[in-house]
């Protein structure tokens, strides 16, 4: 009997502004503990919280990119729990009026993951556990974070993956999070539960704090054999909340999974209503930029492959400067360029996000139409890009008039010639049906001509002597 997975997620995403929601204390990652806090952030008796604009522009950026409805009136409430990251012993969210509600992101078969909300909220401390000891670092309380809920969609682990790059791929492009997992800025909780066909939901576990795409997989893949497991034995199954343990990829319960009213929700007394006119949401969806899904349409309309398309996408900086070089130079060979040397360059996820490269997009463009018009061929191409990505400097510094000119029709005949005298075994080879015996006898061609053949006419060329 096959098991349904009944599966949804709840993604923190904190937001890419300078300071936190509620004060003025720096965002940024990696400082000295407890370094960028204050009273406000603390949560210290008379302070009072200072609500930052840009939190709200980028979760509506967030709703817009996720086709979300903004609601226009919204206010904060108190989630009262008591945890040592927390000295408030509350956190400040949305749990009656969020920002954003009913969106979806659709999956490359055509299924919505519908969005229940989007809730703006700040994120609790961190705690580090060193030498038997616990230590409390509250840099990261307050921070703004956007927590976005879906609907029980989600069928499959592999559903679940691609929702979440389709929705980390989302945020980047609209420039309203990194979203880097391994640094805490994208973190996931997953919501399952497992059911016989025809019959009524089972029991929901919650896994808290995916901090990866390989994690998440896991987590989900466990949780449903040990609810088959039960159901098969007719074992119960409690509501809870459990841990990922990376170790050996199994979960733990962690604590019974509380309801919204044991959280004791109110609105918070000291953050007024907040009231967001049509204006201000017109005037930041004027500021959108292409979202992914229209960008590799473009790139797929231009004759790129799908693998090739996903593969720019998914950063947006690359994608950026491969559009900007698209408005003069060939698509195809830009491609090849940026997959192949470009890439190779810089190989780690963190240098593709920064894509911090020397070479100009204009001279890149450049490059693919002198390979384009048959100036120069892939090899010198090859060659001189790899250069330039080291040295910064212009194509115009290692290709030459000369280079440019090429061969004539005389000149590499009598090359493919001198190249089937002196490599008889190849052409032997060939002849045998060995295909691959051919390509020698072009590698000849193209080093006695420095690479200024053309190897599609060297490879003609040949076979026409060697008939």
């Amino acid at each position: 009997m096959t098991y349904n997975l009944v599966c949804g997620l709840e993604t923190h995403v904190e937001l890419s502004t300078k300071t936190k929601i509620f004060c003025s204390c720096p965002t940024a990652f990696g400082s000295d503990p407890n370094t960028n806090v204050c009273p406000k952030c603390l949560g210290e008796p008379g302070s009072l919280p200072l609500v930052n604009m840009a939190t709200f522009i980028y979760a509506i950026k967030a709703g817009l990119a996720l086709n979300c409805k903004i609601n226009q009136e919204v206010s904060f409430d108190r989630k009262n729990y008591t945890y040592p990251d927390l000295p408030k012993a509350y956190q400040t969210t949305q749990f009656i009026q969020p920002i954003c509600t009913n969106g979806y992101i659709k999956l490359n078969s055509g299924k919505k993951i519908r969005i229940n909300r989007i809730h703006l909220e700040e994120d609790a401390g961190k705690l580090i556990h060193s030498g038997g000891n616990t230590y409390i670092d509250c840099n990261r309380g307050a921070v703004p974070l956007i927590e976005i809920v879906t609907e029980p969609d989600i069928s499959s682990i592999e559903e679940a993956r691609e929702y979440l790059e389709k929705l980390q791929l989302n945020l980047r492009h609209v420039q309203v999070s990194d979203c880097k997992m391994e640094e805490g800025s994208m973190r996931c909780d997953v919501n399952l539960s497992v059911n016989r066909p025809g019959e009524p939901l089972g029991v929901r576990s919650e896994i808290k704090n995916m901090n990866s795409l390989s994690f998440m997989e896991k987590a989900i893949a466990y949780e449903y054999e040990r609810h088959v497991t039960a159901i098969k034995n007719n074992e119960p199954l409690v509501q809870e909340t459990r841990r990922f343990n990376e170790a050996d990829g199994s979960t733990s319960a962690m604590r019974d999974k509380e309801d919204a009213n044991d959280y004791r929700y109110f609105k918070d007394p000291d953050s007024p209503y907040i009231i967001i006119d049509d204006i201000f949401i017109e005037d930041i969806a004027k500021t959108m930029p292409m979202l992914p899904e229209k960008i590799k349409n473009n790139y797929l309309e231009m004759g790129l492959s799908e693998q090739d398309a996903d593969l720019i996408i998914k950063y947006k900086k690359v994608s950026d400067y491969f559009s900007s070089a698209l408005v003069t130079g060939d698509p195809k060979i830009l491609s090849t360029y940026m997959l192949g040397e470009i890439f190779r360059s810089i190989e780690t996820e963190s240098q593709k996000e920064d894509f911090n490269i020397l070479v100009p997009y204009a001279e890149l463009a450049e490059l693919s139409n002198l390979q384009k018009e048959g100036k120069i061929n892939a090899q010198m191409a090859k060659k001189t890009l790899a250069e330039m990505l080291k040295s910064g400097k212009s194509w115009k510094e290692y290709i030459s008039k000369s280079d440019m000119e090429g061969i004539d029709e005389g000149t590499l005949i009598a090359m493919c010639k001198t190249a089937i005298t002196e490599n008889p075994m190849a052409v032997a080879d060939f002849k045998a049906g060995k295909d691959k015996a051919l390509k020698a006898l072009i590698g000849a061609v193209m080093r006695q001509s420095r690479g200024k053949a053309n190897a599609v006419q060297a490879e003609q060329t040949i076979l026409d002597l060697i008939k």
